[in-house]
């Protein structure tokens, strides 16, 4: 077992307690690296800058009692479909965690009534686009029979360390398959983006427009780069796994994971403000706490933050952190409502857990482009989600919950592009955040009958109160940075720094800043996990520490 704590404020000692592996921070990446390390039989310790544990998987009641809200983010398919909880997942829900799915994934509803949907098949996909314009349901198909042969060399992307021997043999295995040529053209069709893809294979807006909003849940716009290959990937995923959510609230997996720790030893704590790497010789020893105490690692110091936050903070490199760049800011708003929401329209939008409200592929063309450009959207992509459409236990009998995310925003506003709202000296003051609001409430009351009337209560957050409220939210940006193509992929998070090692020996960077990048899936804190846990490796790590360990 790790060593005692001591009482807060004491100086720091060689007596302080050690672990073998000290992880900062305790979002998804963190929690799942934990787990798979704790259950290996290394001591792991888990120190949180909150009051809570989960990173931006957070549930409370933000609006009433007894609604109980998933604060940040909501939607569990990649981490249902990932790595991780392939490996954990049964003892997980040994521990309570239940997942719920539906047949109704998401769908995006145009300003004209009219909805285009994406379910659970193949086949039902072909037969939903047909509907739309003859001939975009084989189209689907086709997509299909050339995406799913491949598919675990789409996934692997997604799921490899690419600087390593692995990334080497995912190479190799997709030339052994498709030849010089054919893996120069899957690579090429990798950088393609959303708008060319989808131009190029449906007919209908429909068709096109219920697809690109994804690419915002990817942090890339429809005209960027990769953004048609993470199209692809993400409605693949979505048909095959659905939208899978926790019974109870997304806290349920964070419960599930730190009781899993737990049990294996680990330790777990909240309000430890990490505020240093310590560094001797080029090897990372462990961590100093805001409050002056060391925490010392045998083995690796984990740090689940953003390079802003590794770089400048804890390493106090401001060149390096001044390198990175961030994304689009978003808002996040919560409704607590009376009743179920009442759509007009078709009937089916009810029990769908997301929907999309836009004008479609120019639409969120447009939004992306205007929030890049310092300007509050004129007609913002509106993400719906609606979790009672699986698990009534988040609200009174009755009642209805939506959680509302706005992914086109700017950080520092110039302007407004409707020209109706008086964004002052551009920062996120609170009049600024609800006369937002008030215009995205307006735009779904055209399409929720009884929206106006149901709303019990709303909270909002701005961009800023997003950062405020979670350090690696820097200026709001939900995906922890740009994911242009020189900051995605093999280039994460710099070009020079790719993967998730560092320059320091013994330290390990993790979370949405590095491959594969943002999302529930878990994915670095898995793939660092596997490689601490390679042959070999502790046996280096407990050499390297040996005389640490003996003074």
């Amino acid at each position: 077992m790790v060593g005692t704590v001591p009482q807060r404020g004491s100086s720091p000692s060689r007596d302080s307690p050690f672990a073998d592996a000290v992880i900062v921070g305790s979002g998804i990446n963190s929690l799942a690296c934990a787990a798979l390390l704790a259950r290996a039989g290394w001591e792991v310790r888990v120190l949180e800058r909150n009051d809570y544990l989960g990173g931006a998987i957070r549930t409370a009641e933000i609006t009433e009692p007894g609604f109980r809200h998933d604060v940040f983010s909501a939607w569990h398919p990649l981490w249902v479909g990932g790595a991780a909880h392939a490996e954990l997942g049964e003892e997980l829900a040994a521990r309570g965690l239940e997942y719920l799915n539906t047949e109704f994934p998401t769908a995006t509803l145009f300003p004209d009534g009219e909805s285009a949907f994406l379910l659970r098949s193949g086949e039902a996909n072909a037969e939903e686009l047909d509907r739309h314009a003859a001939g975009d349901g084989a189209a689907w198909l086709r997509t299909l029979k050339d995406f799913l042969p491949n598919i675990d060399l789409a996934f692997g992307v997604l799921g490899t360390e690419l600087w390593s021997k692995d990334g080497l043999s995912l190479g190799m295995k997709a030339y052994r398959r498709l030849g010089r040529r054919g893996l120069a053209e899957f690579v090429g069709e990798m950088t393609i983006s959303a708008r060319d893809w989808l131009q190029q294979s449906f007919a209908s807006e429909r068709a096109r427009g219920l697809l690109a909003p994804w690419v915002l849940h990817t942090g890339l716009g429809p005209d960027a780069a990769a953004s048609g290959f993470m199209a692809k990937v993400i409605a693949v995923a979505i048909q095959e796994g659905g939208m899978p959510i926790p019974r109870g609230g997304g806290d349920r997996l964070v419960e599930a994971l730190a009781q899993l720790i737990r049990d294996n030893g680990g330790v777990l704590e909240t309000g430890r403000d990490v505020e240093r790497v310590l560094v001797e010789d080029g090897i990372a020893r462990g961590v100093r706490t805001a409050d002056g105490e060391t925490v010392s690692a045998r083995r690796a110091v984990i740090a689940n933050v953003t390079p802003t936050q590794l770089y400048g903070r804890l390493l106090g490199d401001d060149e390096t952190a001044r390198r990175f760049r961030y994304g689009r800011a978003e808002m996040q708003i919560h409704f607590a409502l009376s009743e179920p929401p009442r759509w007009a329209g078709d009937g089916r939008l009810g029990g769908t857990a997301v929907v999309h409200v836009t004008r479609g592929l120019d639409g969120v063309s447009r939004a992306v482009n205007e929030a890049d450009r310092g300007r509050l959207p004129a007609e913002a992509t509106i993400v719906v989600g609606q979790p009672l459409t699986m698990d009534p236990s988040r609200a009174p009998d009755g009642a209805g919950i939506l959680w509302i995310q706005l992914q086109e925003l700017p950080w520092r506003v110039k302007g407004d592009a409707a020209g109706e709202i008086d964004t002052g000296d551009g920062t996120w003051t609170e009049a600024l955040r609800e006369r937002y609001a008030d215009r995205i409430q307006a735009r779904l009351a055209r399409h929720i009958t009884n929206l106006d009337s149901a709303v019990r209560a709303r909270t909002v957050l701005s961009p800023a109160d997003l950062q405020a409220a979670n350090v690696n939210l820097y200026h709001g940006d939900p995906y922890a940075g740009s994911l242009a193509l020189d900051q995605n992929f093999l280039w994460r998070p710099f070009a020079s720094s790719p993967g998730h090692t560092t320059r320091v020996e013994g330290l390990w960077h993790i979370g949405a800043s590095t491959h594969p990048g943002p999302g529930l899936g878990a994915g670095s804190g898995t793939l660092v996990a596997k490689q601490l846990l390679e042959p070999g490796l502790p046996k280096r790590a407990f050499r390297r520490a040996r005389g640490l360990v003996g003074r």
